[in-house]
């Protein structure tokens, strides 16, 4: 059967690259088109255009982006209608994806959505949308499932995709290990002698980056015990950062979630890497700064007490969020003080992290959704 999943972001990439392994998995002739990156490429899809170019942060930024991105939404269009698929898999990315999903609706193509729009933050009403032009949407937080209920929108939790990624990760890491400590002889490796690390992920895309690393490294020089590394992503160049290194700050050589694995603490921009640092259990404080006009929009718009995935999961404050005027420095070293050890702090938030993890399930979203959509196609 043929599909066409559209991923707009660098998390839906992810997510969408476990979700192709799934559908692969039951319906191993699959024919794939998709929008979308490299790691959905390489999982077996054929790309017809990369999400790095339509990642825009913001309501100011897509604004001034509209005709670009009206140009985005008609190209798409023909790339369907001249695939003809047999269903539309849509991961996140609401603005755009949305006015797929009713273009392909009227078309008479199947729509399934993976990952939900957050309709419940900032328009709820939008949910009756939903139930309008897709077939089947399947959810990762557990509290959507009720959120939709009010809606008479029947939808399907599936678990969180993020399980799957940390789970293969820290499977590889075991893996690893035993390798290294087989050919080395040696059960354990001492890491005394290296500073303990901070990591910085200042966000994915250029904008946030400008908006986010200054003032997280300004804090640097009242924490000279330790090293504070940049998570950098691979679709931004290397000289977006260069500005801001120095001997105790650094660029990561590694991969994000071995950073997080590997610190004592991380300051993390608003997103999918707020879940993603609680899973890997490093305490973190949350940062987030948008366009002056973009967040006198947003904070009208916004129905939910916290920007956060770890807080809204929770419906609780279990990560200290600083948004807009109060992501300073002076904010910065308080808070990151309280999550370094010995601090009660900490230890809650670690102690929090597992009730957490209880509340998500268990790994296997990805499979699971990737059965259900090859189910339903065939029906």
């Amino acid at each position: 059967m043929k599909y066409f999943i559209i991923a707009g972001e660098r998390s839906g990439d992810l997510h969408g690259s476990n979700l192709i392994k799934g559908i692969l998995k039951h319906d191993p002739q699959a024919d794939i088109n998709a929008w979308g990156g490299k790691l959905m490429e390489d999982a077996g899809a054929k790309i017809l255009k990369n999400y790095e170019n339509l990642a825009f942060m913001g309501f100011w930024e897509v604004l001034k982006n509209m005709f670009k991105i009206v140009g985005f939404l008609s190209e798409c269009k023909k790339q369907i209608f001249d695939f003809q698929p047999d269903s539309i898999i849509l991961i996140d990315y609401a603005g755009f994806n949305m006015r797929i999903a009713k273009f392909a609706k009227q078309k008479g193509f199947k729509v399934f959505y993976y990952i939900s729009p957050k309709v419940w933050a900032w328009n709820p009403k939008r949910a009756w949308k939903l139930k309008a032009n897709v077939d089947k949407l399947f959810c990762i937080f557990p509290f959507e499932v009720d959120f939709f209920k009010k809606y008479d929108f029947d939808v399907e939790y599936v678990g969180n995709p993020l399980l799957d990624a940390i789970e293969t990760y820290q499977a590889k890491g075991i893996r690893q290990n035993a390798k290294d400590d087989e050919e080395n002889n040696i059960s354990s490796l001492s890491i005394s002698n290296y500073p303990l690390s901070i990591a910085l992920l200042p966000g994915s895309r250029k904008q946030e980056v400008e908006k986010m690393l200054p003032v997280m490294v300004s804090i640097a020089a009242h924490f000279p015990d330790y090293v504070f590394e940049i998570a950098r992503v691979d679709n931004l160049s290397e000289e977006l950062y260069k500005p801001f290194l120095n001997t105790q700050i650094r660029l990561s050589n590694t991969t994000t979630y071995n950073l997080l694995s590997s610190s004592v603490a991380a300051l993390v921009t608003s997103g999918t890497a707020t879940l993603e640092t609680a899973l890997l259990n490093t305490p973190q404080v949350v940062c987030y700064q948008a366009n002056w006009i973009s967040y006198q929009i947003g904070k009208r718009l916004i129905r939910v007490p916290f920007i956060s995935l770890v807080n809204l999961i929770a419906q609780k404050e279990l990560v200290k969020e600083l948004i807009q005027e109060n992501l300073t420095t002076e904010n910065l070293i308080s808070e990151l003080h309280k999550i370094l050890s010995p601090n009660p702090f900490r230890e809650q938030q670690l102690i929090d992290y597992q009730a957490l993890k209880l509340l998500i399930g268990n790994a296997g979203a990805s499979e699971r959704t990737g059965k259900r959509v090859v189910e339903l196609t065939n029906q």
